[in-house]
């Protein structure tokens, strides 16, 4: 499609075209007026959107919208002014330009998590881990990690995982006295979970959290996975590698202000904690750089309580890099393919 990407919007630009609805709702403002409030995207970034007419309904939320608008700014952060919406028709649009995908197809970063299970050495583990692999199924493969934060996107939670799992290779070559077999247990199972948490369509898109996600969450949930897959296993519950599995997927929020009721208790446990963190907050702020020109600071980050900065890198061009997924994908070796690759990570 032949229209601007949502990286790339300036202040004072006028933008038609189509976007996806993320979020969508009517709200009242402290006159008592009626206005929509939503957040739209294309594959490159998303954007707070405003129309102060309240009269129009809100589009439904996975919709995609044709859109007459202003870019402005607010609180100095971008936001769309619009004069003009409508649901588009099918065969208007180019859905690939609008969903937001993680930058690997989903069956090369399942691959490898499936060759971390090949390589695991400890019986129990392996088939806890497969067995929750095969009840995660399908969805897995276009799962977002989150509605907004980190690896919102489709793909998202393989995305998610297979980044951690590479990052866990890497921390093995430095500390090899850690329980490989456990590590890559704990960074595969410890977010799959969020199948169950959230409701999200085919493109990736959650449109709201679930009964059990808000009743329960997706740690309290995940160690009610891990247990499942051991009795479908005939594994006994009372099996140390168990509740070492369990205790990785309740605490690896690390304290109990971000919902782990229990702070990581042995190695593996913290250093997974330190991973997931890392990659989330990776993602989010190779996010923030793509729509933050080189030298500026970014609109303050409410996840990470701060602004970021875009230092000027060399090499790099002034403006905003367009997101991964908008450009061809680089190609990572496949799990089997490279052991010079494997032996690095």
């Amino acid at each position: 499609m032949d229209q601007i990407a949502v990286a790339t919007f300036e202040k004072d630009i006028k933008f038609e075209g189509f976007l996806l609805a993320r979020t969508s709702d009517q709200r009242t403002s402290s006159n008592g007026s009626k206005y929509l409030d939503m957040t739209l995207c294309d594959r490159t970034g998303d954007i707070n959107a405003k129309m102060w007419d309240g009269t129009v309904t809100p589009p439904p939320v996975g919709a995609v919208v044709k859109v007459r608008a202003q870019i402005t700014e607010y609180n100095g952060r971008l936001q769309m002014k619009i004069n003009k919406i409508r649901e588009a028709q099918e065969g208007e649009y180019d859905l690939s330009f609008l969903v937001p995908c993680a930058p690997y197809p989903a069956e090369e970063m399942y691959a490898e998590l499936t060759q971390a299970v090949a390589e695991m050495r400890n019986e129990t583990l392996q088939k806890i881990v497969g067995e929750m692999l095969r009840m995660a199924g399908e969805r897995l493969m276009y799962y977002p990690a989150a509605q907004r934060l980190h690896h919102a996107e489709r793909s998202g939670l393989l995305h998610h995982t297979s980044s951690m799992l590479r990052l866990a290779r890497a921390v093995l070559t430095v500390y090899p006295w850690l329980d490989q077999d456990l590590l890559f247990a704990g960074v595969i199972v410890h977010d799959l979970s969020k199948i169950a948490e959230m409701k999200s369509d085919e493109a990736g898109n959650v449109t709201d959290y679930t009964v059990d996600g808000l009743l329960l969450g997706h740690l309290v949930r995940g160690v009610t996975q891990v247990r499942e897959a051991a009795r479908r296993m005939e594994i006994p519950e009372d099996e140390e590698y168990v509740l070492l599995l369990e205790h990785m997927v309740i605490s690896h929020h690390g304290e109990a202000e971000y919902g782990s009721p229990r702070p990581p208790m042995f190695p593996e446990a913290e250093m997974l904690h330190w991973i997931d963190l890392v990659d989330a907050r990776m993602n989010e702020m190779n996010g923030i750089l793509r729509r933050t020109p080189a030298g500026a600071f970014s609109e303050k980050i409410w996840s990470l309580d701060r602004r970021v900065y875009h230092p000027h890198y060399a090499g790099e061009q002034d403006a905003p890099s367009p997101a991964p997924a908008a450009q061809e994908a680089p190609r990572r070796p496949r799990p089997d393919a490279d052991k010079a690759y494997q032996g690095l990570l």
